[in-house]
């Protein structure tokens, strides 16, 4: 009789366990699910009008392929990844950010022949505009400010310098981003 009572004592025990277990794992997954995705505010999608695979071409010459370019989100949406192959040959890529703490969006652009570009700023007028500063091959600082927008086909990306803090900005380049053609098979 002993026996038999230990024998229930011990099952009841592991079915209070066990569901025990189960409840835990249930709140664990609910609190889980409840929690936001880290990256879910708007402002983390102000840039995503610029996702894609794009032919580029330069304004000027709508018509002649200068790069394909394609933007994808990573790490969770968190991140816009830029990879650039230019038909010259160069090839970079820029990762993009909307740092939440200082509420500005920050890229970091490099390139195969050793160029790196820190650029920020904001959504303005529905155009994304970032600044920064780099060097002229001279060594002379200069100012950098590249601005994004949607346009009726795609999104046109502009770029201008200035070496005198502003007072002046000379066009760098003007781009215009199409979806990529298909390959003919």
């Amino acid at each position: 009789m002993n026996l038999r009572l230990a024998f229930s004592t011990g099952r009841i025990v592991l079915m209070v366990a066990l569901t025990s277990l189960l409840l835990l794992a249930a709140r664990h997954s609910s609190a889980q699910a409840a929690a936001p995705q880290a990256c879910s505010a708007p402002e983390y999608r102000q840039f995503d009008f610029w996702i894609g695979d794009w032919d580029a071409f330069e304004v000027s010459d709508p018509t002649t392929i200068s790069a394909h370019i394609r933007i994808d989100p990573i790490l969770g949406g968190c991140v816009l990844k830029e990879t650039y192959e230019g038909a010259s040959g160069a090839t970079g890529q820029s990762f993009s950010i909307y740092d939440k703490s200082r509420g500005v969006w920050h890229q970091t652009w490099v390139t195969n022949r050793g160029t790196l570009l820190t650029i920020e700023g904001t959504l303005q007028d529905g155009a994304m505009v970032l600044t920064g500063s780099d060097r002229t091959a001279e060594g002379k600082p200069r100012l950098v400010r590249g601005i994004w927008k949607t346009d009726s086909l795609g999104v046109r990306e502009t770029a201008a310098t200035s070496t005198d803090n502003g007072a002046t900005w000379t066009p760098w380049f003007d781009l215009l981003f199409r979806p990529r053609a298909k390959a003919a098979k």
